[in-house]
């Protein structure tokens, strides 16, 4: 009984550990940033000469 008692224990104590883990893998955004006179095209996924006019 005692070793049950304590299995679940530790598996109550476990579980909000795991929980924040498996939600932080990929949610990390990367925010691109481009050189001046360029801008990030989502499309080409790439930094694109920004026109002037």
């Amino acid at each position: 009984m005692r070793i049950k008692t304590l299995l679940a224990a530790f598996v109550l104590m476990a579980v909000p550990g795991f929980a924040y883990a498996e939600c932080s893998w990929g949610s990390h955004e990367v925010t691109m940033s481009c050189a001046d006179g360029a801008t990030w095209d989502a499309e080409t996924q790439a930094c694109v000469p920004t026109a002037t006019s």
